[in-house]
């Protein structure tokens, strides 16, 4: 059986998508797409030899007979009406992030998924499919190292473009971190703050670099996580969880271990794709598995509203340096299931 899929948004993850659909997974088949430039998503067709119909909008495409499950990678803003439109007629859609750029429009559509009574979407937070992620979380949940107290993290970039603004830090820099690690930890937020050190000379005048954000969960964990995007050496991401009895730390990516010229050395990624390529491929081929069966696995639109609303409050901190509560409903028993089953396709 081969999922119809129809792709909204052919920028540059959306190509990255329909080419690791059509190339590297199994199961799928781009049937659809359709983005603002009906020239480029006419390339792509080319360019992948696809059996695809080009629509002139992403409603057109939705709606039509022969789609059966919707890839949203067009511009943010637009993430909310496409994937509103999808649970509308009742497809299964896998939306990249962010779900919406307002906590209200990701509540709207967590609302509009529970009348349905059908979990339909899934969240692009493909750090949750991560090897080393996964390894990490294996060994918290087997006890190895007793209940996590703290937690010890970094997100550095070597450098970002003039076009990077101080939001960015938070909204398209640290949103990872926001997911992965409550799906870490299987815990919430309670509160954020964030605190500024001394400047790197390397960052532009209007962005404040690097940034520290102090995050404690409803267990009490605490969360030190640095954000430095203009760190120079490389793209480098860290993850420490101090238990009771041990700690563990996010294993680092495989690199050959050099011994020359009287030094013992590994190389560090500079680019972001190299260091989560697989997890891309690993988190599009189980939203293909899942939705074939019937499925809803991965992160859901309620994960994608409390990112939000968490970001949100990461704002607000960032503004004012004060400690902001992060308050988020109970989670609707509609998404303390484990697996959720959906009709078939």
């Amino acid at each position: 059986m081969v999922l119809k899929i129809g792709v909204i948004g052919t920028g540059a993850i959306g190509q990255d998508h329909i080419r690791r659909i059509t190339n590297k997974l199994s199961g799928g088949k781009i049937v659809a797409v359709t983005d603002v430039n009906k020239e480029q998503a006419k390339a792509i067709v080319e360019t992948q030899n696809l059996d695809a119909k080009i629509y002139d909008d992403g409603h057109e495409l939705i709606k039509a007979d022969d789609v059966e499950a919707i890839v949203v990678t067009s511009w943010g803003p637009t993430h909310e009406e496409f994937v509103l439109a999808a649970i509308e007629v009742g497809k299964p859609v896998f939306c990249e992030k962010p779900l919406a750029i307002t906590a209200e429009g990701c509540k709207k559509i967590v609302e509009a998924e529970i009348a349905t009574g059908k979990s339909l979407v899934q969240v692009g937070y493909m750090r949750r499919y991560d090897t080393g992620y996964r390894a990490l979380k294996n060994v918290i949940e087997s006890g190895k190292i007793g209940e996590p107290l703290i937690v010890h993290c970094a997100h550095r970039n070597p450098t970002v473009p003039d076009t990077y603004t101080g939001d960015m830090a938070i909204v398209d820099t640290f949103i990872h971190e926001i997911d992965v690690l409550r799906w870490l930890l299987n815990d919430d937020y309670v509160s954020v703050q964030i605190v500024a050190p001394r400047k790197t000379s390397n960052a532009l005048e209007h962005l404040q670099d690097p940034l520290i954000v102090l995050l404690e969960t409803k267990q009490g964990i605490r969360i030190n996580a640095e954000i430095f995007v203009n760190c120079q050496y490389g793209y480098d991401i860290q993850c420490q969880v101090v238990g009771e009895t041990g700690i563990a730390n996010l294993p680092e990516p495989s690199s050959v271990v050099l011994r020359s010229e009287a030094k013992l050395s590994t190389e560090i990624l500079v680019d972001w794709k190299d260091r989560f390529i697989d997890s891309y491929d690993t988190e599009l081929q189980d939203w293909i598995n899942s939705t074939l069966k019937g499925e809803v696995n991965g992160p859901t639109a309620w994960d994608g509203y409390v990112a939000a609303v968490t970001s949100d409050a990461c704002l607000e901190a960032k503004e004012s340096g004060n400690i902001v509560p992060i308050s988020l409903e109970e989670r609707p028993e509609f998404y303390n299931k484990n697996l959720i089953v959906v009709e078939k396709i």
